[in-house]
Order: C-alpha cells, then sequence, then structure tokens
C-alpha cells in the first residue's frame, strides 16, 4: 500500500510519516524542500521570486517521486510520503499569475501523467491558528517571517482541494489535528494508526477506537 499525508505548512506531515514508518514497516518518501536555493527569497518577496520557487519544486518532486517510488514499490513495502504530487498545483495556484500560471500548468499536466497516484491521502486539517503556533514551535529561519494571511489563504485552498475539488479521483481519510498530539500522547498515533489501517483493510485494526473530541 503506498499511502501520502497530506496538509498546510506546519501541520505536522513529516513527523506523522516519520512516526508510522515503523508500525507499518514501511518505506519513506520526504518530500526534499530544503534544497530549494529560491526559498528563502520567496518568503520575504513572494511575488518576484513565486515562479522560479514552484517551477524548481514541481521539477525536484517529479523526479523524486519517478525514482523512489517504482523503487519502494519493487521491494514490496508499504510507502508513506509526506506530500503528493497534485498539493504542488495548489501552490501555483495562490503564488503565480497570469502567463507564468499558464505555462506552469501545462508542465504540471504533462509531468502529471507519469506520476504514480498514491492508495490513499491522509489530509491532516488544523486551524490557521494552531498552524502558526507550530510553524512558530519548529522555528525554522525562513518561516519566522510567514504572514497570518497566506497560512489561510493555503488552508482554504486545501480544504477546498480535498474536501470538494479532488472527488472520486482520491481515497481520502480527513483527521483534525487541533486537539491531537501524536508526538507526546501515544493514544493519539494508535488512534491515527488504527484509522489508516480500518480505511486501508489493512490489519491488524480494531473496528472503532474512539477518542475523545474526535469527528470523523
Amino acid at each position: 500500500m503506498y499511502f501520502v499525508i497530506e496538509g498546510v505548512i506546519g501541520v505536522g506531515k513529516t513527523t506523522l510519516a516519520r512516526m508510522l514508518q515503523k508500525p507499518f514497516d514501511a518505506n519513506l518518501a520526504l518530500e526534499i524542500f530544503e534544497e530549494n536555493p529560491f526559498l528563502s527569497d520567496f518568503y520575504s518577496d513572494r511575488k518576484r521570486y513565486a515562479f522560479q520557487t514552484q517551477i524548481f519544486f514541481l521539477l525536484s518532486r517529479y523526479h523524486q517521486q519517478r525514482e523512489s517510488i517504482p523503487s519502494f514499490m519493487a521491494e514490496q513495502k508499504h510507502i508513506i510520503s509526506d506530500y503528493t504530487f497534485d498539493k504542488d498545483a495548489l501552490f501555483a495556484s495562490i503564488n503565480i499569475f497570469g502567463d507564468e500560471l499558464e505555462t506552469y500548468n501545462n508542465v504540471h499536466a504533462a509531468l502529471a501523467e507519469k506520476i504514480t497516484r498514491p492508495d490513499l491521502i491522509v489530509y491532516l486539517r488544523a486551524s490557521t491558528e494552531t498552524l502558526m503556533q507550530r510553524i512558530a514551535l519548529r522555528d525554522r529561519s525562513y518561516e519566522r517571517n510567514m504572514e497570518v494571511a497566506y497560512i489561510e489563504e493555503l488552508n482554504q485552498a486545501y480544504d477546498q482541494f480535498f474536501l470538494n475539488d479532488c472527488g472520486s479521483n482520491c481515497e481520502i481519510l480527513t483527521i483534525d489535528t487541533n486537539q491531537l498530539d501524536y508526538v507526546r500522547n501515544p493514544q493519539d498515533l494508535d488512534w491515527i494508526e488504527n484509522r489508516i489501517r480500518q480505511t486501508m483493510s489493512l490489519p491488524p485494526y480494531q473496528p472503532e477506537l474512539p477518542i475523545a473530541g474526535q469527528d470523523d
């Protein structure tokens, strides 16, 4: 099985992917975002560096997915990734405009045809306030001037795509993380693991494993 952890910046995708690797005995395909030479400049001047940033990410993610996912599948082990190829287009739709966006979309569409689709997307949701708190806690230098309005815009775009636009093209498990702390609370991590196993019909799992304050 190949499943992806998705969500807005700061929601905890990579952390959760790493924590689920052992219980699922899975290979990890983690996003390599810190190698983007335009990223720091982008956060200081989004308009000027948006196109360069997105094109670099698009090609980087394409090459990583084309190389790692088929290789991992050949090992016949589960695969966990902390990003979807589609997510790049979400960022582009917010940050790029006009002819640059049209060019980007044409390139993305051509590359997307060659990408392996995941069996499941685990969409982690959180309020913008919670996301800003988590971003501040991890204290990455290039995120220190992150605008609340930008994260709110991303949050709305992610919800629109994963809750509405994706439709029958994706199987999505949505998890509200506002009241979860799977880093410090093993019960929260167990609950998420069980939900994923339920959704994928991947034993062992309990038919129902309720957690206080959680809704589907």
